[in-house]
């Protein structure tokens, strides 16, 4: 696991924490990879339910580093980069920005520190991965058009309001809120939980950036196998290969 993303174990839930403060917790590759890889840790361990939080009062994360960008954003992302059907809570504080709100949509459950401040600001800055589109599916149209285009700070309190988040508690307290939804899905009967997540993904549309995504990950994993590395090497030695299905 990468340090700048760290997985503990409370109980039977994750607590996948993004731990670049001093940068804001700016997304950068290393991020990235680390929330992917603290995100498969989760979807093939046995806990029951994961917080995705953040360290630091002053944001949850300003969204891509703009100096060192992640290669391919999606990687990271719950529900896309790595797909689970374990239920994800966010534990969200001070800015979230861009790419980072992404995240926080795609988790199952939120929950925001009253300094929470969500902004959209690509149709300022002259840039979109288009994953945000799935905001459309998740609060009312009009309203999530006015977050997407316009680039306006959108408070906590807003946010409740208009069905992003489920709570929103003074700071510092945001975590303990979390935990008690997560000590609520502990005790809760795995099957039904998990029917229940299957069966609203298939009921909410995907954007085409999230099936491009989805898609994209079948062609690297084929691209990255050991299969995949043994025929390109086999083509460049001009011999048969030894295929063995991993």
């Amino acid at each position: 696991m990468s340090d700048v993303v760290t997985y503990e174990i409370d109980g039977r839930t994750a607590i996948i924490t993004i731990n670049r403060a001093n940068k804001l917790n700016a997304l950068d590759e290393e991020v990235i990879q680390g929330l992917r890889a603290a995100l498969l840790r989760f979807a093939d361990g046995q806990e029951r339910c994961a917080v995705l939080a953040a360290e630091g009062d002053r944001a949850f994360s300003v969204g891509a580093d703009i100096k060192n960008p992640p290669k391919e954003m999606w990687q990271g992302v719950p529900g896309v980069g790595v797909v689970t059907d374990k239920p994800i809570i966010a534990c969200v504080q001070g800015y979230c920005v861009g790419g980072a709100y992404v995240l926080v949509q795609m988790c199952d459950l939120a929950v925001a520190a009253d300094n929470t401040v969500f902004k959209y600001p690509e149709a300022q800055v002259g840039f979109t991965g288009g994953l945000i589109a799935g905001a459309a599916a998740k609060i009312p149209h009009k309203l999530a058009m006015e977050f997407m285009l316009l680039g306006q700070d959108l408070s906590a309190q807003r946010a409740l309001q208009i069905g992003m988040v489920n709570r929103v508690v003074p700071l510092g307290e945001q975590m303990a809120a979390a935990m008690e939804f997560a000590r609520i899905l502990e005790d809760s009967a795995p099957l039904v939980v998990q029917t229940i997540k299957n069966l609203v993904t298939d009921t909410l549309p995907r954007g085409p950036a999230e099936i491009s995504a989805l898609i994209r990950d079948k062609l690297l994993t084929v691209r990255d196998s050991d299969d995949g590395v043994e025929g390109r090497a086999a083509f460049a030695e001009k011999r048969k290969p030894d295929f063995n299905g991993s």
